[in-house]
């Protein structure tokens, strides 16, 4: 208890750290999350108002739902650093329902989204939404980008746009041949700054492009002698909330619109949640709280007038990229547009409708990402995107999307069933060889019957199945064609490499096998309660059965010569196995192998010879000596008991072995702290000694000299199977596609 009061802190201690915290937290939020919250409300004022006239929706929608968004969505959010708003994603789907429904009843439509939402973040299944085909969610953003740009090019021309994407491109040509001259020029100076922005200096690029191009765009139209439409905004932000209407009937065509906002708001809000994290290093988003937070912005903002929030990628993106630590953040850029919106109304009226018409029009380009296409062409998903796309914008979002998934289901069906069935004359031979690849059911029965039908009712057939799901129509048809090939006096013989096996077929309800049975086939080892009374014959006759065929080709080629890689000295241990550890096949390794991986400077002819004849005559690339835990031959080096005369006088070349253990060597050191016990320390210090003995080898050093051969070391630990290397001065752990390579175990 002494020593626990005297390493205590002064009671003081305690009493400050609140304060301490306190202040830390009010410097964060005054240092980085001010402005940026500043810098996300330039970009979010001109988009609010955008995303509001481009819905059909009142001016001042777009303002209440991104100040309900910014202070109730950033408060109660599961998201650090996402800031929620008025969204493009969601214009198509406003626009229809307020046309459909009208605007008092769309607010009451978003209310219902909003308790929908929140209910699916407490019913937990917020990551389920998470569970739609990346193609689709692509493409989906892809079409209302494009149904955003034929809407706004009219209003941008100094027209009004029209119902649909079809009426709308029907009409272009037209409206074309009436452009305003002053709309035009003002949504053409905005687009211009927009595409041109990212070319101008970093320090201009400070200031957010859209609001520069707001800003001219509106600074031209009041300087100019030019005629632009401007906005109208009636009264204060307070006096445009408006109580939602409840509608006076067709019900089920108000729930497709309850359902339709309230997934596609989640979907996006939880997509742009799983962005944002990839962005920062903080606290990672709780999917259900963010649900629940969107939900009840949502719902507060459809009982005051506002359009429906989500979490919006452009504003969050903009969030970290300005620095923000905290959801400080968010809600401070909420509270500037609001003050903006109270005490600054006239500014807005001043902005022409063109130039939001310009600035939504690249907006909705930019949605069209070319990476996505790419990328959907890639992975065999483009026609799944192609139609997408065609029906979110010609038929409504809602079914665009259902079709996108409908299809992009039906596409992973195909592709999870289908098979690849070949049947082919072995040349040089009077075999037939028949292929089975994939997952093989009764969806499989026509291919099968046309294939077996090429095969000859007499010949002698291999039929190589690498099949992971077979069900019992499949393997009656092989089971039928087999017996009838048998009696017209021809002979069939399996292949089966796959997980599902014909002999297990009937045994139970059929299932799609994994890996695992595979492994315990090709390199499992042999179990001691069902071992052969021969066990090596049983296991060649496997062997042949099996994979013997996989192999032959590979082993054709080398019939007359090997080109091994490395020159490999391990131990004589049943455990380690080269090619598994080092993932390498036939012909990349000439392996040596003697009881505790020794390089003998004397009195044995063996490893010298193989040593030589890798160098001088296969030209090897690398010469390995590979240890490994729990050696018998280090532990009989560490004990220091007598041994039998044979193995003694072997283990005698291990000497300078011991002796560099037990005066500290520093790889016995480093694996001393890694947590290793003593006898594996002495095979990894082993293994330092051989490198040092090849490195002085005359063979050796002409070769590393000559052709830049390597000598490295390497130590498998059998518990965790893991290989890990070692050199003459230390031990660090191998690179595995995740992390440097140069990190260290200690």
């Amino acid at each position: 208890m002494a020593v626990e009061n005297d390493l205590a802190p002064p009671p003081s201690a305690h009493r400050s750290r609140p304060s301490v915290a306190r202040s830390d937290r009010l410097t964060s939020v005054l240092r980085h999350d001010l402005p940026a919250s500043i810098v996300v409300f330039l970009v979010a004022l001109p988009l609010s108002l955008g995303i509001a006239l481009a819905s059909g929706a009142p001016v001042a929608a777009g303002l209440i739902a991104a100040v309900i968004g910014g202070i109730l969505a950033g408060t109660l959010g599961g998201s650090t650093l996402q800031v929620s708003g008025p969204a493009a994603g969601l214009t198509v789907v406003v626009a229809e329902s307020i046309n459909q429904f009208g605007w008092r009843v769309t607010c009451f439509i978003v209310v219902a989204a909003g308790i929908l939402q929140i209910l699916f973040g407490l019913s937990r299944v917020a990551r389920a939404a998470l569970a739609v085909a990346p193609v689709v969610v692509h493409a989906m953003l892809a079409g209302i980008g494009i149904t955003i740009a034929l809407q706004q090019v009219h209003v941008l021309l100094g027209g009004a746009s029209h119902s649909s994407a079809w009426n709308n491109l029907r009409e272009l040509p037209g409206q074309l041949m009436s452009l305003h001259g002053g709309d035009a020029l003002v949504g053409a100076v905005v687009i211009a700054i927009m595409l041109g922005w990212r070319y101008v200096p970093a320090r201009a690029r400070v200031v957010p492009g859209p609001l520069v191009a707001i800003v001219v765009a509106t600074v031209l139209a009041m300087v100019l002698p030019i005629e632009a439409e401007k906005l109208v905004l009636n009264g204060s932000l307070f006096d445009a909330i408006a109580l939602p209407r409840i509608p006076d009937g067709g019900w089920s065509a108000v729930a497709v619109m309850v359902l339709t906002i309230a997934l596609i708001a989640s979907v996006e809000s939880l997509l742009s949640a799983v962005a944002v994290d990839k962005m920062h290093t903080g606290p990672r988003t709780n999917f259900d709280r963010e649900l629940i937070g969107q939900g009840s912005a949502n719902v507060l903002s459809g009982l005051v007038g506002g359009l429906p929030v989500t979490g919006v990628i452009v504003r969050s993106a903009t969030n970290v990229t300005a620095g923000a630590r905290s959801r400080a953040s968010a809600v401070m850029h909420g509270v500037w547009v609001l003050l903006f919106s109270v005490a600054l109304v006239g500014i807005v009226e001043q902005i022409p409708k063109a130039a939001l018409a310009g600035l939504l029009i690249v907006i909705g380009i930019q949605l069209v990402k070319l990476a996505h296409i790419k990328l959907a062409r890639r992975t065999g998903d483009l026609l799944v995107y192609a139609v997408t796309v065609l029906g979110v914008v010609f038929l409504n979002l809602l079914e665009g999307v259902m079709i996108g998934l409908a299809l992009a289901f039906g596409l992973l069906l195909w592709r999870v069933v289908r098979v690849a069935i070949v049947a082919t004359p072995i040349p040089a031979s009077q075999r037939w060889l028949v292929t089975i690849d994939g997952s093989c059911t009764f969806l499989a029965l026509p291919r099968l019957s046309a294939e077996f039908a090429k095969v000859p009712g007499d010949a002698d057939v291999t039929v190589e199945m690498t099949v992971d799901f077979l069900d019992h129509a499949a393997f009656e048809a092989i089971e039928d064609w087999v017996r009838q090939q048998e009696s017209n006096g021809g002979s069939v013989d399996f292949v089966e490499i796959g997980s599902a096996r014909m002999a297990h077929a009937t045994a139970g309800p059929p299932s799609r096998g994994f890996g695992r049975a595979v492994f315990d086939e090709i390199l499992g080892p042999w179990r001691r309660e069902d071992r052969h009374p021969d066990p090596v014959a049983a296991g060649v006759a496997a062997y042949h059965r099996s994979h013997a065929h996989v192999v032959r080709p590979h082993l054709d080629e080398l019939r007359d010569r090997q080109d091994p890689d490395s020159f490999f000295l391990t131990c004589a241990d049943s455990r380690v196995v080269p090619n598994v550890i080092t993932n390498s096949g036939p012909g990349d390794l000439f392996t040596v192998r003697n009881v505790g991986n020794l390089v003998p400077t004397e009195g044995d002819a063996s490893v010298e010879a193989a040593l030589l004849f890798a160098l001088r005559e296969l030209n090897v690339r690398s010469i390995v000596v590979c240890g490994h835990s729990s050696c018998g031959a280090m532990a009989a080096l560490h004990s220091g008991a007598e041994a039998d005369p044979g193995i003694g006088t072997w283990l005698a070349h291990a000497g300078p072995s011991l002796e560099q253990f037990r005066v500290g060597h520093p790889v016995a050191v480093a694996a001393e702290a890694a947590g290793f016990g003593a006898v594996d320390q002495l095979s990894m210090v082993n293994v330092a000694v051989q490198l040092q003995t090849l490195h002085r080898h005359p063979a050796v050093r002409a070769a590393v000299a000559e052709r830049g051969v390597t000598v490295s070391g390497l130590f498998f630990d059998i518990a965790s199977a893991r290989v890990i290397e070692v050199t003459v001065d230390g031990i660090a752990a191998i690179d595995d596609g995740a992390r440097p390579a140069t990190a260290e175990l200690v």
